[in-house]
């Protein structure tokens, strides 16, 4: 009898460690190990600037920017990789089939930088076209307008009720295997709301400018 409880035992945690995925970080290459915040990403053949995020456990994303599209929004999100402000920050929020979001230092989904920009949206008085389809990235607001700061959040699908009332500025271009697995793995504590369980953590951001120079950041400071 104790033979076959013990086998049986045996099987059912094999059955377990094979169900169990093991995740690994991919980098795609990119080494984050450098000095301040920029980086020349040669991969990403484009004149719009390309930033590169590592988030632990999953390893690299790679977004590029559309200052033709969102401007402001685009000098922003420039201006807060160039100083460090999402090195050490944070991914709160998950709802898979919709949004992934992040840049918030607190992780609750209530913190930024100490100011806000103009909401670059066409319900705001401002012509952007880039519908909200999945790998979009695009900027967190509160019901003010003018309310965006550092929140981002990257589209795991289509969602056309968000056009022309949020700031649509990049897409994700490579990693979005990681992505998937970040959907795929974690877990959320609030299904409502989308609050992850655990907080991820994204360790460091660098930008490659292409070459170019880009305007500061116009704020509406609190």
């Amino acid at each position: 009898m104790k033979k076959i409880l013990i086998i049986v035992l045996i099987a059912f945690l094999a059955v377990g460690c094979r169900n169990k995925e093991v995740i690994s970080e991919n980098m795609l290459g990119i080494n984050y190990d450098i000095k301040g915040n920029e980086k020349a990403l040669d991969k990403y053949e484009t004149e719009n600037p390309v930033v590169a995020m590592y988030i632990k456990k999953y390893g690299s994303i790679v977004i590029e920017l559309y200052p033709d599209v969102a401007p402001n929004t685009v000098n922003n999100f420039i201006s807060l990789v160039k100083s460090g402000f999402y090195d050490e920050n944070t991914i709160h929020r998950l709802v898979p089939g919709f949004v992934l979001q992040g840049g918030d230092p607190q992780g609750t989904g209530m913190g930024g930088p100490d100011y806000t920009i103009k909401g670059e949206f066409s319900n705001n008085g401002f012509e952007n076209n880039l519908k909200h389809e999945e790998k979009i990235v695009s900027m967190a607001r509160s019901q003010d307008n003018d309310s965006a700061g550092s929140q981002f959040f990257i589209m795991l699908g289509e969602a056309p009720h968000l056009d022309g009332d949020y700031a649509a500025f990049g897409k994700v271009i490579d990693g979005w295997d990681n992505i998937l697995n970040i959907v795929k793995n974690e877990k959320v504590s609030d299904s409502e709301t989308g609050k992850l369980r655990t907080n991820l953590r994204i360790k460091k951001a660098v930008i490659d400018l292409k070459g170019k120079e880009y305007k500061e950041v116009e704020k509406i400071e609190k």
